[in-house]
Order: C-alpha cells, then structure tokens, then sequence
C-alpha cells in the first residue's frame, strides 16, 4: 500500500451560478477530470490534493484517508446537493498487484451541473477556500488528430486461444465464468487535446457515465454503486449482442439476447455476485425479477436493476472494496477467476475494468465499472481495453467479435 500523507486541511466553498451549459469546453486539455451522464454531472480543474493506493487494500486505504481528511475540512455549501462541497474524483486498479496507481483527486475548482441548477466549488490547502467567483472561462478546443490503435499485448488468434483454453477449463468444470480481456494501443500526437476525445465520447454516448480523471477516460454503461442518504444501488450489465442495420434486424439482436440461455448464464453470474457482495451491507437488496435489454449505440445488453437500503453505515468507498471485481468483469467463483485472468491474460489491466467516479464529504457518490475505456499516458501513449465473458458455450470467433463492438467507442473517440 502506497498512500501520499496529508495533514494539510482543506478549505471549500460552493457557490451557485447561472447554468453552465456544456462543461467539457471549461477543462484542462492534457488533463481533464470530469463525470457526466446526459450533460449533467461534475469536473475539476487543476489539484489540490491528491492520493494515491496500490495494492490489495487500496480501496480500504482510499475510504480511510477520505473520511480523515473530509473531517477536518472547512465547507460552506449552502447548495448541500450530491456533487456540491468536497468531493474527489477517482480511479482504481483492476489487479491488487496492478503496476496502475489508483488516485482520488480532488480538484481545486469543480463546475457541477445538474436539474436544478449550477454551481462552483473552490478548494484549496488552508482553513480558507479561495476567494475567486464566477465561472472558469472557456478554452478553444485544439486541432483535430485522427489516432489508429492496432493490438498491443494481445493479436486476434492469442485471444481467440485464450478464449478456447478458458472454455476448455470451464467445461472441466473448475470455474463457471471468466472475463478476459484485449489490448490496443496507440500514441497520440504532440500538444493533443484530449477533450475531443471526451466530448465525442459524451455525444455518441449520453446514458453512459463518460468519465476522465488522470489521463483514463471513457463512457462506461455500468454503475457499480451510487449511494446516497442510505439508498444504495446498482446496474449490472453482462451478456451482449450487436445492434441490428435495420429495425426489423435490430429487434431480432434484442430479442436473442433475452431470450440466449449462453447470455442469461453469464447475466445470473454477475447479479449474484452483485447480490452477495451487498447483502452485508444491504439485508434488503433486491434485483430485477428479469434482466431488461439496455440499447446503446453500438450493443444491445442485458441489465439488471439492484436497489436497497444501507444499515451499516458504509461509504461508496467502502463498497467498492465489497463489490469489486464483479462477475461482469472477472468471473466466478471470483479467485478461480482471477487466477486463470492472471494465467491468461499477458497484459496489465490497469485501471481497466476498476471502479471509477467520485465520492463527496458524506462518503455518498457514484462509481461505474470502467468499462470502454483507455488510458493515456503524460508521454501519449494510449492503449485501450475490451473484454468478453467466457462460460461453457462460448465461442471464441463470437467473443473477439464482441471484444471489437466493445472497442467501438474509444476507436471512433480517438480515430
């Protein structure tokens, strides 16, 4: 475990302004931090604090470190809305031996935007939050580059054989699912603004949670865990199919997947996980009776709902280190999982696949699973993630298939 210790106190102070619009043009072009579905969300500029975990208590560590240091802060919020006050944005590894740092970042100026209004926060290191009022101005955006990714760690035939060792091992009967995962990479040219990228991602993917924070950026579909006043909840997303060219072909897709007992098999594993994970935390958790399809833009997917109420008191941070890694995104029984992804798979995940989003004063927030995504290295170096859920029906043509659809995103983001 590797934790950057503070003893400096922070000082916040938010304040409401006139609707901000679009929040993507007001960031940082190298480094944007920023959380938004539907063009209502929150973003930060610049730092005033950072910290940093590794290793298998790093989600335990996070939620300690914020809860010591959200004590001693000085904050006026006369708004007291999710998003207004202190908070943090964050990302976190997928592997406890993950070479990836995980980071809560708080910003020294968040711009938050939601139904009810706008609204800015200043921070700063002191009893006293910055004196400075009104909006962040604009930044032009940077000229447009166009980026090829092509296969990293991982070509198309040693995934397809990975696929077709894990369906061997499955069928053997030492584990029910695994999820593995695929590389691309890329670099990005000199003086790039990485926003482009962001706010291709938030228009062709408004429902999902589009996400930066530390040079990772993405547009996940899955929320991991949203609390907020003792209300916890949850979308799970497992099973997938590609959209149809036409109406006709695309209700096709849709019904197959709901009605795909390979699909349904991979979707039950993840629910009860999700399930299991919470009820400690949440004797009364429930889920969708039935798994609904969820259409975006390039997949159809089968979700689920899961709701309930807190009685023990945890944080969002708290439930991350119950909750991750999901059935959705490394298989079950869980180590079996991910030992046979530590086996199969000759990449680091990074962050991939990790929770990602942020965390307020309360410990109330929203964190997704960082699914399609990619992250972008200070020197450029950008490679991107998708994976698959292998059970015993699996095909390993099929599944590179699905990785491809999943990778649409981030190609079409950055190409």
């Amino acid at each position: 475990m590797t934790v950057q210790e503070r003893s400096d106190v922070l000082g916040v102070r938010t304040y409401a302004v006139p609707d901000l619009g679009p929040l993507i043009p007001m960031l940082e072009r190298s480094r944007p931090l920023l959380w938004q579905r539907r063009g209502f969300g929150i973003a930060g500029i610049g730092e005033a604090m950072r910290l940093e975990f590794r290793g298998p208590n790093r989600m335990t560590d996070a939620a300690s470190a914020w809860r010591a240091l959200a004590a001693t802060a000085t904050v006026a919020d006369p708004l007291s809305r999710p998003g207004t006050g202190l908070i943090a944005l964050g990302s976190f590894a997928f592997s406890d031996d993950s070479a990836a740092t995980s980071v809560l970042i708080v910003p020294s100026t968040v711009i938050g935007r939601d139904r009810e209004g706008s609204w800015v926060t200043r921070i700063g290191v002191g009893e006293q939050a910055s004196g400075a009022t009104g909006v962040p101005p604009t930044i032009p955006f940077g000229d447009e580059f166009r980026l090829t990714l092509v296969p990293g760690a991982i070509s198309g035939d040693d995934y397809r054989a990975a696929v077709e060792s894990a369906v061997a091992r499955i069928r053997d009967h030492e584990l029910s699912k695994v999820v593995l995962a695929r590389d691309l990479v890329g670099h990005l040219p000199i003086g790039a603004d990485l926003r482009l990228a962001i706010a291709t991602l938030a228009l062709g993917y408004p429902d999902c949670w589009t996400f930066s924070v530390d040079g990772f950026v993405g547009s996940s579909p899955e929320t991991l865990v949203s609390v907020d006043a003792g209300s916890v909840s949850a979308r799970v997303l497992a099973g997938s199919a590609a959209r149809g060219t036409d109406a006709a072909s695309d209700q096709e897709a849709a019904t197959g997947l709901a009605t795909s007992a390979k699909d349904l098999d991979e979707h039950r594993y993840a629910v009860q996980s999700v399930l299991a994970s919470l009820a400690d935390h949440s004797p009364n958790v429930t889920a969708s009776e039935l798994p609904f399809t969820l259409k975006l833009p390039n997949l159809w997917h089968l979700a689920s709902d899961v709701d309930g109420t807190l009685t023990d008191g945890s944080t969002s941070l708290d439930l991350l280190a119950s909750l991750h890694p999901t059935a959705a995104v490394a298989g079950t029984p869980r180590a079996d999982a991910l030992g046979l992804i530590a086996e199969l798979e000759p990449l680091d995940r990074g962050r991939y696949a990790g929770p990602v989003g942020w965390v307020g004063a309360d410990g109330d927030g929203e964190w997704a699973v960082a699914l399609r995504s990619a992250q972008v290295s200070p020197t450029g170096d950008v490679t991107a993630y998708a994976g698959a859920g292998i059970v015993a029906d699996s095909d390993s043509a099929r599944e590179l298939l699905e990785t491809k659809m999943k990778f649409r995103p981030i190609v079409e983001a950055f190409g």
